[in-house]
């Protein structure tokens, strides 16, 4: 990219969640003008999401500290670093406090629809390099603009393009059909409406991370209450129940992640989830009245449940990516070079090594996908992860390519990658089981 033509432009980040807004730091910190565009009306639209939803890394690992640098002067008071908040709190007490203090630097209720090179689609050589990005937004008022920028920084993550039900990829027979019936989101049973939903009722959980978990182990709460004692679950997996299907337990180093993984094989050996092993869902057929029946690809149906919920992992939407030239991994959707050190038939959130601009770079030079969505399908994203990235990204568009090469990075380990996983116990499973062993799909953090 010629820097003398561009340099007065800002960088576009895209997302103001929480490795966008790292970013957006990072840039500051070195003398670069950021531009945040989020599509949401606050910062960690997404994380407001599932904001009853608590993270199991703590504060003081989700923080990032370019940023708390820029909080300083505000006053603002980092939370207890020992504790665990959850994504409301993420949001209302770190990301939005962060984007207030970069000010005008962050643009809500605005969605990037498209980035290209100023006036070249993809297919166009001639001075390419030396073109500005053109960015398009549409704004929440109905405006559409153009922006001009000198790098393009995409951390618009993945939550909002879920997996669906279906074990090919694509969504399973009838799947859309049953969408008053199914949901792709872990749910907040602090909401009535939501609780009514399942209550006492049959509810089908598919899917094998951490999402799943915390589902798992909310339904088997409230079938332990007054309301909800009648409540049933169905847990479905692709594949089998092996030793490390439900995490590292104690041996994880993060203890909140590690809990989680039991609380959901106790739901399971209390008989509060019944878990269907070896099921590969085609389609989603209806009862006369209306209630969702799961069909697998052996010809196996389920009975009928009253709710369906599609934890299978997310992907990203690369579509107002298309007239830039990325370099992304046939299966993971990931930078190529990154996609190796990611892969979760080989690695786990703590067995990631350290990469930074090189690793996430395409042939399409200023662009860098980061935080969640550089890791494309693969499911072990931690937030140390991205604030590191974004430390390298900033530092490689400053021309600071010893820093930005300088790329450290210690996760905390699941304890059950590489073989060391927990004992394997007896659990209550029906179907026909197709064992994984550790390494072999799906990795520690999977769905």
């Amino acid at each position: 990219m010629n820097a003398t033509a561009t340099e007065h432009l800002p960088v576009v980040v895209v997302g103001a969640g929480p490795v966008g807004l790292a970013a957006a730091a990072h840039l500051l910190d070195r003398g670069l003008e950021p531009l945040v565009l989020e599509t949401g009306s606050a910062a960690g639209a997404a994380v407001r999401e599932w904001g009853h939803v608590r993270l199991f890394s703590p504060w003081g690992e989700v923080v990032d500290p370019a940023a708390e640098k820029l909080l300083a002067p505000t006053g603002w008071v980092r939370p207890d670093a020992a504790s665990y908040p959850t994504g409301r709190d993420w949001a209302e007490h770190y990301l939005q406090p962060l984007a207030d203090a970069l000010g005008e630097h962050v643009r809500y209720g605005a969605t990037v629809t498209g980035v290209a090179r100023a006036g070249r689609d993809r297919v166009l050589d001639a001075e390419r390099e030396t073109q500005p990005f053109v960015v398009h937004v549409d704004h929440a008022d109905g405006r559409q603009e153009r922006l001009y920028a000198r790098a393009v920084v995409d951390a618009s993550g993945t939550w909002r393009t879920p997996s669906p039900a279906g074990a090919d990829g694509l969504p399973a027979l009838g799947e859309h059909t049953a969408a008053d019936h199914v949901t792709y989101r872990v749910p907040d049973f602090d909401d009535p409406a939501v609780r009514a939903r399942h209550a006492g009722r049959r509810t089908a959980v598919l899917g094998s991370g951490a999402s799943a978990f915390t589902a798992l182990a909310s339904l088997a709460d409230l079938a332990r209450t007054g309301e909800g004692t009648d409540t049933k679950t169905v847990w479905v997996l692709r594949r089998g129940i092996s030793a490390n299907t439900f995490g590292g337990g104690e041996a994880d180093q993060l203890p909140a992640r590690g809990a989680l993984g039991l609380a959901a094989k106790a739901a399971v050996e209390a008989g509060h989830a019944e878990a269907v092993t070896g099921f590969r869902t085609t389609e989603i057929t209806r009862t006369a009245d209306g209630r969702p029946v799961l069909v697998g690809e052996d010809g196996r149906q389920l009975d009928p449940v009253d709710e369906v919920v599609v934890l299978t992992g997310l992907r990203p939407d690369l579509s107002f990516l298309s007239e830039l030239r990325l370099a992304l991994d046939e299966r993971l959707q990931a930078p190529v070079a990154l996609a190796p050190l990611i892969d979760p038939n080989q690695h786990s959130c703590g067995t990631v090594y350290p990469h930074g601009h090189r690793e996430l770079s395409h042939p399409e030079q200023g662009v860098y996908l980061v935080g969640m969505k550089s890791y494309g399908r693969a499911p072990t994203f931690l937030a140390l992860t991205g604030y590191e990235q974004v430390r390298s990204v900033a530092a490689a568009l400053a021309g600071d390519l010893a820093s930005a090469d300088n790329v450290e990075l210690t996760l905390p380990e699941t304890g059950v990658c590489g073989g060391a996983g927990l004992p394997l116990t007896s659990v209550a499973t029906s179907g026909n089981a197709e064992p994984v062993t550790a390494g072999q799909g799906g990795g520690c953090c999977g769905s």
